[in-house]
Protein backbone atom coordinates (compact mmCIF):
# COMPACT_ATOMS: atom_id res chain seq x y z
CA UNK A 1 0.00 0.00 0.00
CA UNK A 2 1.28 3.30 -0.80
CA UNK A 3 0.64 6.34 1.00
CA UNK A 4 1.73 9.94 0.28
CA UNK A 5 2.60 11.35 3.87
CA UNK A 6 2.24 14.89 2.97
CA UNK A 7 -0.01 16.79 1.03
CA UNK A 8 -2.47 19.75 0.91
CA UNK A 9 -6.21 21.14 0.25
CA UNK A 10 -6.83 24.68 -0.42
CA UNK A 11 -9.80 27.41 -1.86
CA UNK A 12 -7.56 29.73 -2.74
CA UNK A 13 -7.70 33.25 -1.41
CA UNK A 14 -4.67 35.74 -2.51
CA UNK A 15 -4.39 37.09 1.19
CA UNK A 16 -5.16 33.91 3.01
CA UNK A 17 -2.36 32.41 1.16
CA UNK A 18 -0.48 35.21 0.89
CA UNK A 19 3.22 32.90 1.00
CA UNK A 20 1.99 31.80 -2.60
CA UNK A 21 4.55 34.44 -4.29
CA UNK A 22 4.70 34.74 -8.18
CA UNK A 23 7.21 32.27 -8.70
CA UNK A 24 4.50 29.96 -7.41
CA UNK A 25 1.73 31.70 -9.61
CA UNK A 26 0.92 28.14 -10.85
CA UNK A 27 -0.67 26.67 -7.74
CA UNK A 28 -2.45 29.81 -7.28
CA UNK A 29 -6.52 28.06 -7.69
CA UNK A 30 -8.33 25.73 -5.49
CA UNK A 31 -7.30 22.18 -5.07
CA UNK A 32 -9.69 19.71 -4.29
CA UNK A 33 -9.22 16.23 -3.52
CA UNK A 34 -11.41 15.74 -6.83
CA UNK A 35 -8.35 16.85 -8.24
CA UNK A 36 -5.92 14.64 -6.26
CA UNK A 37 -7.75 11.51 -6.43
CA UNK A 38 -7.27 11.70 -10.23
CA UNK A 39 -3.75 12.22 -10.01
CA UNK A 40 -3.57 9.47 -7.04
CA UNK A 41 -5.15 7.00 -10.12
CA UNK A 42 -2.77 7.74 -12.25
CA UNK A 43 0.53 7.39 -9.71
CA UNK A 44 -1.16 4.18 -7.79
CA UNK A 45 -1.56 5.79 -4.61
CA UNK A 46 -3.83 4.46 -1.86
CA UNK A 47 -4.35 7.23 0.30
CA UNK A 48 -2.70 10.09 1.64
CA UNK A 49 -2.25 12.64 5.09
CA UNK A 50 -3.31 16.09 4.29
CA UNK A 51 -1.80 18.59 6.21
CA UNK A 52 -2.32 21.75 7.14
CA UNK A 53 -1.74 25.00 4.77
CA UNK A 54 -3.39 27.72 6.85
CA UNK A 55 -3.36 28.41 10.37
CA UNK A 56 -6.93 28.58 11.89
CA UNK A 57 -8.81 26.47 13.43
CA UNK A 58 -11.58 26.52 10.54
CA UNK A 59 -8.41 24.87 8.48
CA UNK A 60 -8.40 22.07 10.59
CA UNK A 61 -12.54 21.69 10.43
CA UNK A 62 -11.99 21.98 6.81
CA UNK A 63 -9.80 19.11 6.71
CA UNK A 64 -12.46 17.42 9.00
CA UNK A 65 -15.05 17.78 6.46
CA UNK A 66 -12.99 16.54 3.32
CA UNK A 67 -11.63 13.29 5.25
CA UNK A 68 -15.48 12.62 6.28
CA UNK A 69 -16.32 12.72 2.00
CA UNK A 70 -13.32 11.42 1.11
CA UNK A 71 -12.06 7.64 2.09
CA UNK A 72 -8.80 8.39 0.72
CA UNK A 73 -7.72 10.81 3.33
CA UNK A 74 -6.72 8.90 6.14
CA UNK A 75 -5.70 10.75 8.72
CA UNK A 76 -5.26 14.87 8.94
CA UNK A 77 -2.50 17.45 10.29
CA UNK A 78 -4.22 20.17 11.71
CA UNK A 79 -3.75 22.87 13.41
CA UNK A 80 -4.71 24.23 16.65
CA UNK A 81 -2.73 27.50 18.38
CA UNK A 82 -0.42 25.45 20.78
CA UNK A 83 0.35 28.85 22.58
CA UNK A 84 -3.26 29.24 23.64
CA UNK A 85 -2.86 28.58 27.59
CA UNK A 86 -6.75 26.84 26.58
CA UNK A 87 -5.26 24.24 24.33
CA UNK A 88 -6.45 21.58 26.19
CA UNK A 89 -9.52 22.48 25.54
CA UNK A 90 -9.48 22.10 21.56
CA UNK A 91 -7.30 19.13 21.96
CA UNK A 92 -9.74 17.16 23.93
CA UNK A 93 -12.77 18.52 21.02
CA UNK A 94 -10.52 16.79 17.99
CA UNK A 95 -9.61 13.71 19.81
CA UNK A 96 -13.60 13.12 18.97
CA UNK A 97 -12.37 12.74 15.26
CA UNK A 98 -10.21 9.61 14.52
CA UNK A 99 -9.02 10.87 11.20
CA UNK A 100 -7.40 13.88 13.80
CA UNK A 101 -3.65 12.48 13.94
CA UNK A 102 -1.41 15.38 14.85
CA UNK A 103 -1.36 19.39 14.42
CA UNK A 104 1.37 21.23 12.87
CA UNK A 105 2.62 25.24 13.59
CA UNK A 106 4.35 26.96 10.58
CA UNK A 107 7.76 27.46 12.69
CA UNK A 108 9.42 28.44 9.73
CA UNK A 109 7.68 31.53 9.36
CA UNK A 110 7.71 32.54 12.68
CA UNK A 111 11.25 35.50 12.69
CA UNK A 112 11.68 33.83 16.31
CA UNK A 113 14.81 31.74 15.31
CA UNK A 114 13.88 30.06 18.92
CA UNK A 115 10.38 29.90 18.98
CA UNK A 116 10.15 26.28 19.30
CA UNK A 117 11.32 26.91 22.83
CA UNK A 118 9.28 29.20 23.97
CA UNK A 119 7.46 28.56 27.53
CA UNK A 120 3.99 28.86 26.05
CA UNK A 121 4.81 26.68 22.89
CA UNK A 122 6.42 23.95 25.11
CA UNK A 123 3.37 23.78 27.46
CA UNK A 124 0.90 23.07 24.30
CA UNK A 125 3.36 20.65 22.92
CA UNK A 126 3.34 18.89 26.70
CA UNK A 127 -0.57 18.29 26.10
CA UNK A 128 -0.18 16.25 22.86
CA UNK A 129 1.13 13.27 24.76
CA UNK A 130 -2.23 12.78 26.36
CA UNK A 131 -4.29 12.33 23.53
CA UNK A 132 -2.20 9.82 21.31
CA UNK A 133 -1.52 13.18 18.48
CA UNK A 134 1.81 13.64 16.56
CA UNK A 135 3.75 16.86 16.04
CA UNK A 136 5.00 18.41 12.28
CA UNK A 137 8.04 20.21 12.78
CA UNK A 138 8.15 22.55 9.75
CA UNK A 139 11.48 24.61 9.73
CA UNK A 140 14.28 26.04 7.74
CA UNK A 141 17.92 24.79 8.82
CA UNK A 142 18.70 27.88 10.95
CA UNK A 143 15.80 26.24 12.99
CA UNK A 144 17.58 23.07 13.54
CA UNK A 145 19.72 23.65 16.86
CA UNK A 146 16.38 25.56 18.52
CA UNK A 147 14.64 21.65 16.73
CA UNK A 148 17.24 19.67 18.43
CA UNK A 149 17.13 21.32 21.82
CA UNK A 150 13.17 21.13 21.54
CA UNK A 151 12.70 17.13 20.82
CA UNK A 152 15.00 16.65 24.12
CA UNK A 153 12.56 17.61 26.02
CA UNK A 154 9.63 15.30 25.03
CA UNK A 155 11.37 11.77 24.91
CA UNK A 156 7.82 10.11 24.08
CA UNK A 157 6.25 12.45 22.04
CA UNK A 158 5.73 11.24 18.58
CA UNK A 159 7.66 13.98 15.91
CA UNK A 160 8.33 14.16 12.47
CA UNK A 161 10.22 16.38 10.48
CA UNK A 162 8.67 18.02 7.05
CA UNK A 163 10.42 18.30 4.05
CA UNK A 164 13.75 17.09 5.01
CA UNK A 165 13.74 20.23 7.27
CA UNK A 166 13.91 22.25 3.76
CA UNK A 167 17.61 22.34 3.72
CA UNK A 168 18.72 25.08 0.50
CA UNK A 169 19.18 22.61 -2.14
CA UNK A 170 19.64 25.30 -5.18
CA UNK A 171 22.73 27.26 -2.86
CA UNK A 172 24.37 23.67 -2.16
CA UNK A 173 23.94 24.12 1.52
CA UNK A 174 24.92 20.82 3.07
CA UNK A 175 27.09 20.45 6.05
CA UNK A 176 25.78 22.34 8.75
CA UNK A 177 22.27 21.00 7.91
CA UNK A 178 23.60 17.52 7.65
CA UNK A 179 25.41 17.45 10.83
CA UNK A 180 22.26 18.54 12.49
CA UNK A 181 20.01 16.05 10.92
CA UNK A 182 22.02 13.64 12.52
CA UNK A 183 22.10 14.31 15.69
CA UNK A 184 18.23 14.30 15.24
CA UNK A 185 17.85 11.24 13.95
CA UNK A 186 19.46 9.72 17.08
CA UNK A 187 16.38 10.19 18.57
CA UNK A 188 14.03 7.02 18.56
CA UNK A 189 11.05 9.39 18.41
CA UNK A 190 11.76 11.52 15.38
CA UNK A 191 10.81 10.41 12.08
CA UNK A 192 11.49 12.28 8.62
CA UNK A 193 9.19 12.74 5.74
CA UNK A 194 11.19 12.74 2.13
CA UNK A 195 9.00 15.37 0.64
CA UNK A 196 9.08 19.02 -0.51
CA UNK A 197 12.83 18.36 -2.16
CA UNK A 198 12.78 19.88 -5.70
CA UNK A 199 11.22 22.91 -4.11
CA UNK A 200 13.96 23.81 -2.53
CA UNK A 201 16.37 22.86 -5.68
CA UNK A 202 15.84 25.46 -8.75
CA UNK A 203 12.22 25.11 -9.83
CA UNK A 204 13.64 24.59 -13.48
CA UNK A 205 16.99 22.69 -13.54
CA UNK A 206 17.18 20.53 -10.79
CA UNK A 207 18.12 16.84 -11.34
CA UNK A 208 17.92 13.92 -9.05
CA UNK A 209 21.48 13.32 -8.60
CA UNK A 210 21.47 16.96 -7.30
CA UNK A 211 19.12 15.67 -4.54
CA UNK A 212 20.23 12.25 -3.71
CA UNK A 213 22.54 13.37 -1.10
CA UNK A 214 20.34 14.87 1.19
CA UNK A 215 17.94 11.71 0.98
CA UNK A 216 21.12 9.64 1.89
CA UNK A 217 22.11 11.81 4.48
CA UNK A 218 18.43 11.47 5.61
CA UNK A 219 18.37 7.30 4.95
CA UNK A 220 21.62 6.93 6.64
CA UNK A 221 20.39 8.91 9.72
CA UNK A 222 17.14 8.12 10.35
CA UNK A 223 17.05 4.39 9.05
CA UNK A 224 14.37 2.87 6.41
CA UNK A 225 11.92 2.60 9.48
CA UNK A 226 11.90 6.41 10.35
CA UNK A 227 10.93 7.84 6.99
CA UNK A 228 8.28 8.09 4.81
CA UNK A 229 7.13 9.16 1.12
CA UNK A 230 5.74 12.54 1.11
CA UNK A 231 4.74 14.78 -2.48
CA UNK A 232 3.77 18.34 -0.92
CA UNK A 233 1.00 18.32 -4.11
CA UNK A 234 0.09 20.37 -4.73
CA UNK A 235 3.28 22.96 -3.89
CA UNK A 236 5.47 20.88 -5.64
CA UNK A 237 3.76 21.37 -9.00
CA UNK A 238 6.05 24.51 -9.30
CA UNK A 239 9.23 22.68 -9.70
CA UNK A 240 7.69 19.41 -11.20
CA UNK A 241 5.28 17.09 -11.75
CA UNK A 242 3.81 14.15 -9.35
CA UNK A 243 5.21 11.12 -11.41
CA UNK A 244 8.08 12.72 -10.86
CA UNK A 245 8.27 13.32 -7.22
CA UNK A 246 7.18 9.99 -6.87
CA UNK A 247 10.12 8.62 -9.36
CA UNK A 248 13.14 10.36 -7.20
CA UNK A 249 12.20 8.54 -4.13
CA UNK A 250 11.27 5.01 -5.52
CA UNK A 251 14.41 5.21 -8.23
CA UNK A 252 16.48 6.41 -4.95
CA UNK A 253 15.34 3.48 -2.94
CA UNK A 254 15.19 0.69 -6.04
CA UNK A 255 18.41 -0.89 -4.17
CA UNK A 256 15.94 -1.36 -0.90
CA UNK A 257 14.45 -5.34 -0.26
CA UNK A 258 11.32 -5.02 -1.07
CA UNK A 259 10.11 -4.73 2.94
CA UNK A 260 12.03 -2.01 2.95
CA UNK A 261 10.44 -0.16 0.37
CA UNK A 262 7.06 -0.88 1.66
CA UNK A 263 8.37 0.53 4.79
CA UNK A 264 9.02 3.89 3.40
CA UNK A 265 6.20 4.26 0.84
CA UNK A 266 3.55 3.32 3.10
CA UNK A 267 3.75 0.97 6.10
CA UNK A 268 5.81 3.68 7.91
CA UNK A 269 3.26 6.54 7.43
CA UNK A 270 0.33 3.74 8.62
CA UNK A 271 2.11 3.15 11.76
CA UNK A 272 3.39 6.98 12.60
CA UNK A 273 0.32 8.22 12.29
CA UNK A 274 -1.99 5.20 13.16
CA UNK A 275 -3.70 5.13 9.67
Amino acid sequence: MIIDSHQHFWNYEPVKHDWIDDNMSVIRRDFTPSDLKKVYDENDIDGCVAVQADQTLAETDFLIQLSNENDFIKGIVGWVDLRNKNVEADLEKYSAFKKVKGFRHVVQGEPDHNFLLRPNFLRGISALKKHDFTYDILIFPHQLGAALEFVKQFPKQKFIIDHIAKPYIKDGFFDGWKVLMSEIAKHENVHCKISGMITEADFKTWTPSQIEPYMNVVLNAFGNKKVMFGSDWPVCLVAGNYKQVKDLVTDFIANLSAAEQADIMGQNAIKFYKL
